[in-house]
């Protein structure tokens, strides 16, 4: 016998995830642009209506511009890698070569470390001199380079640790995507005398399509919200060449206290991944198929 829920404790279980939502994303986002209107408050004077004033500091900020170059770079240089390899991973462990359940475990471990954890061996992998990047480099000839303590090198170090922490996440999308595929799709196409790599590029890769929108967006919105392994191995420097968005809004609001500008900057990062996100929704929309 079917028991139905009482009707007022089926409206709450119904609205609890949306009050939720609201409580914890919506209200914080309000809260922050409200916040953005008012300028610091001190000790001796209370916080005051200024209006768009914050935004016009903003809009002259050239470490801002800085931090957004950054994070574009960052992006840009993310992201392709990162498909290119959890792609190929995917390919790989989705064949039929033996112990391919270890090479899924070995591939999804960096994923399941700790932020921190990761970014501590990075910095034990890039230590000047006694690293394991430097005796490498050393075993070759080449000179000992500062990786984390340049400004040529240090953004480029940091993504390098992004990429081989997220390229095993993005490989069970692939992975998954790749065991969709149907069958008799790859069959028809090698019955046309297609080699794999027709195959891969002709069958497999537009059906890949949503899987490859929905990574790089994420990835792109990762982009601007990274911020343990700049605060663990490099706090945003030299002179400012690794810091990025959501780091630089850590460090104006929690070391220099400037409440009112970090709710300003909080307000251009949601207004960034609000963009992005509507991308998302709107590109995933478009699925590939075959007539």
């Amino acid at each position: 016998m079917n028991k139905r829920l009482p009707l007022g404790l089926g409206f709450v279980l119904l609205v609890l995830p949306c009050s939720l939502l609201v409580a914890f994303t919506h209200y914080p986002a309000v809260r922050a642009f409200i916040n953005s209107l008012w300028n610091n408050a001190s000790s001796r004077r209370p916080s005051r209506f200024v209006g768009f004033e914050n935004y016009e500091a903003m809009i002259a900020d050239d470490k801002l511009m800085q931090v957004l170059t950054n994070s574009g770079l960052y992006a840009l240089g993310t992201i392709p890698l990162a498909i290119f390899l959890s792609i190929s991973m995917a390919l790989l462990v989705n064949s039929k070569f033996p112990a391919t359940g270890l090479m899924r475990l070995s591939f999804f471990l960096p994923t399941m470390l700790p932020l921190v954890a990761v970014a501590n061996i990075w910095l034990f992998f890039y230590a000047p001199g006694i690293g394991l990047a430097s005796q490498m480099m050393n075993a070759i000839g080449l000179p000992t380079v500062n990786f984390l303590g340049s400004t040529e090198t240090s953004l480029v170090s940091m993504m390098v640790v992004a990429v081989w922490k997220e390229a095993g996440l993005f490989m069970i999308f692939y992975l998954a995507a790749l065991q969709a595929v149907p069958e008799n799709l790859k069959d028809a196409a090698r019955l046309e005398g297609a080699g794999p790599v027709r195959v891969f590029f002709d069958v497999i890769f537009p059906l890949l399509r949503p899987t490859t929108i929905f990574v790089a967006v994420n990835a792109l919105i990762n982009a601007f919200r990274l911020v343990d392994h700049i605060i663990v191995m490099t706090r945003g420097g030299p002179d400012n060449s690794s810091a990025l968005l959501l780091f630089y809004i850590y460090e104006v609001t929690f070391r220099q206290r400037d409440f009112a500008y970090g709710a300003t900057l909080t307000v251009l990062m949601v207004a960034i991944l609000g963009v992005l996100a509507a991308f998302q929704f709107w590109v995933l929309d478009r699925k590939t198929h075959y007539q």
